[in-house]
């Protein structure tokens, strides 16, 4: 976050804790137009003349291919094929922009400039210096289409304008990634926005049935297991990469045992590493929670499971009589 992007949400009554902000009570059920400070985020550039051959040889999908007016999902995995990172990644002229947990943010740059050695390549951190904002609601791509910044109708455009770029996540969905997130939330206010939260993002995430790798769950899942292919985040056609082998062999040979799913909990407080049981393991656990949300009704989670598990019986959050996941649909089919 830019040093002064704090102060200007939490003059208008939002609070910030543990990269989590909190809305004014009520906003979110309310407005017809959000812009959500998404602090729990941050940027990574990657430039130089080989910026294309260094990520295509380290990530689970295609950077040559990349348009440069598209954003894809990507991971970034263990030589054991387990993410280390979920990314969203666009282009930015010559330059791969990559937006992943903030959590895990300082870890992955050190990693990736350990893999640079004689490329033409430079890695920077621009977690401090670029701010991004969620906009949603009805309103979002009026507003954006005013100022030139309405990405095409089609999943993961992106646009460009005067140094910001927005990524279509959805048809009233939309990441925000400017260097002036103070200035941008003040015009956002003054055009009607409110605040929204982080717990609110969350829940457009887990009900898209997008994962989000963070420190709790890194090396936890092969991409596979969070639907990564499932939602575009790899490519079996790009050649080598960190764990590559056993991403395919997963794919081709191999017959996948765990899932990720959407599901409601009614009590309890889950978080994303929770450790989930079934009735039968018995106390070993089947899975883990890879997002969580706070709703109206409990919470909604992304939980990675053992299909034999979740087809036995019921499946338990921290215990084996620990608060039961009621399934929810998810907005593609898993197979």
């Amino acid at each position: 976050m830019t040093p002064s992007f704090p102060d200007t949400f939490l003059g208008l009554g939002a609070r910030l804790d543990d990269n989590s902000i909190t809305p004014p009570a009520g906003i979110e059920t309310s407005a017809q137009a959000l812009c959500v400070p998404l602090v729990h985020l941050s940027h990574l550039r990657v430039t130089g003349a080989d910026a294309a051959d260094f990520l295509q040889n380290l990530l689970t999908n295609e950077a040559r291919k990349l348009g440069p007016d598209q954003a894809a999902l990507n991971g970034f995995c263990n030589p054991k094929g387990r993410l280390l990172a979920s990314f969203l990644m666009w282009r930015e002229g010559p330059d791969f922009c990559l937006s992943l947990a903030r959590d895990v943010a300082e870890g992955i740059l050190k990693k990736l400039k350990m893999y640079v050695l004689r490329s033409k390549v430079s890695v920077l951190d621009e977690g401090a210096t670029r701010d991004a904002i969620g906009l949603c609601g009805p309103a979002a791509s009026a507003w954006l289409q005013q100022r030139g910044l309405l990405p095409a109708e089609t999943a993961l455009a992106t646009a460009k304008h005067d140094g910001t770029t927005v990524i279509r996540l959805s048809a009233e969905r939309y990441q925000l990634v400017t260097p002036d997130g103070s200035g941008m939330i003040k015009r956002l206010i003054e055009d009607g926005f409110a605040i929204g939260g982080t717990a609110f993002w969350l829940a457009q995430d887990i009900a898209a049935g997008v994962p989000l790798i963070t420190g709790a769950t890194q090396e936890a899942f092969v991409p596979q297991m969070v639907n990564f292919e499932l939602l575009g985040g790899v490519s079996f056609k790009k050649g080598c990469y960190p764990g590559q082998e056993i991403v395919a062999r997963t794919q081709y040979l191999g017959k996948l045992k765990k899932r990720m799913f959407r599901a409601r909990i009614s009590s309890g407080t889950p978080r994303a590493g929770d450790a989930l049981f079934g009735v039968d393991l018995d106390q070993q656990s089947c899975g883990e929670i890879v997002l969580a949300s706070p709703t109206a009704t409990g919470h909604e989670v992304l939980a990675v499971v053992q299909m034999s598990s979740r087809e036995a019986g019921p499946i338990h959050l921290g215990s084996a009589d620990g608060p039961v996941l009621e399934w929810l649909a998810l907005p593609y089919e898993i197979a």
